[in-house]
């Protein structure tokens, strides 16, 4: 299947985004309004861009409150969703040597079984098929953030959450790549180590090592002499080194804590749009080092950065609540 199929980059022209609203209060304790503000800020954002957004809502009551928070530009979806992170339980979606799209869904249990909520396990299916999309589903357990792809088949990935064993024990690591090479054509595998300190996905790439043009990839720099993550960056620039890719370095948030606790903060889980790049932003004196580094990579697009510590509380950013639909080739 694989060999006929195109999984395009990010900064592939997009039809369409899809973006999850927030909707349950236990997900986002004492913040879920402002998460709700922010992904509605985020929604408007590329919208007003000039690109199609599709905000999913979940029921009569959540579906009046997007509407009151976001620009008349972007489509409100109702949908049956637990968690609003659409890049892990949305379709991915490839493009055929003619011109179709497919949509490739996998096996999904929360996580590694640590939050399944109702719907997640049917949203992509759902959207896909919403979409007038053939949905194939793959025989093991995959979720977006875990994979960075830069269109050529070179896709970036951790050990911490591809190998690990709640996710899918009976694979080795040869038969995972395999297996990203037959659903996905994804044909060369950089393996970092771990992901970001306390990210509930298991060190999902999409908060740590992202490609911004084909052999080209971003990672953060420390910042600070507490940065929980110095040494996850290091050694991931030491394995993409030596890999032989050209790397680009944005400097980290540095320390972000949430009552006490080290949250997971990272600019590098931006969202790539047709015409926007929309990078989150926790409050942190480095927030406009970090957005200006971001914008330097995408020449050819605005790049803003926006509010996202609300967000984060609810466990992952702008990347991580949204989904593109790539245009036809």
């Amino acid at each position: 299947m694989s060999k006929n199929y195109l999984f395009p980059p990010e900064w592939h022209e997009q039809e369409w985004l899809w973006i999850g609203f927030p909707h349950l209060a236990e997900e986002w304790p004492g913040c879920l309004e402002a998460a709700q503000e922010q992904i509605a800020t985020f929604a408007s954002a590329v919208a007003e861009s000039g690109q199609e957004v599709r905000l999913l809502v979940r029921d009569e009551a959540n579906e009046a409150r997007a509407r009151s928070l976001v620009s008349s530009a972007v489509t409100l979806q109702r949908a049956i969703y637990g968690d609003v992170w659409l890049r892990d339980t949305g379709p991915l979606v490839l493009i055929g040597h003619d011109g179709r799209r497919t949509a490739r869904r996998f096996g999904f249990n929360g996580w590694g079984g640590k939050y399944l909520m109702e719907g997640d396990r049917e949203i992509g299916a759902e959207l896909a098929r919403c979409a007038d999309l053939e949905v194939l589903t793959a025989d093991w357990i995959l979720e977006g953030g875990a994979i960075d792809t830069d269109g050529t088949g070179l896709v970036v990935t951790t050990g911490q959450c591809l190998l690990n064993p709640n996710r899918n024990p009976q694979l080795s690591r040869e038969q995972i790549e395999d297996r990203l090479a037959r659903d996905l054509g994804l044909t060369r595998v950089l393996w970092l180590g771990d992901g970001l300190v306390n990210d509930h996905t298991d060190g999902h790439v999409d908060n740590l090592a992202r490609f911004v043009a084909a052999g080209v990839l971003a990672l953060p720099r420390a910042t600070g002499n507490n940065d929980p993550n110095a040494t996850v960056y290091a050694h991931a620039k030491a394995r993409a080194e030596a890999f032989g890719l050209e790397l680009r370095e944005v400097p980290s948030p540095g320390r972000i804590e949430r009552d006490g606790r080290v949250e997971p903060a990272s600019y590098m889980n931006f969202a790539i749009t047709t015409r926007l790049v929309v990078v989150p932003t926790f409050g942190s004196p480095h927030d406009a080092d970090g957005v200006a580094a971001i914008a330097a990579l995408f020449p050819d697009r605005e790049t803003v950065g926006l509010p996202a510590d609300a967000v984060l509380a609810g466990g992952g950013g702008f990347h991580c609540a949204s989904q593109q639909m790539p245009a036809r080739r």
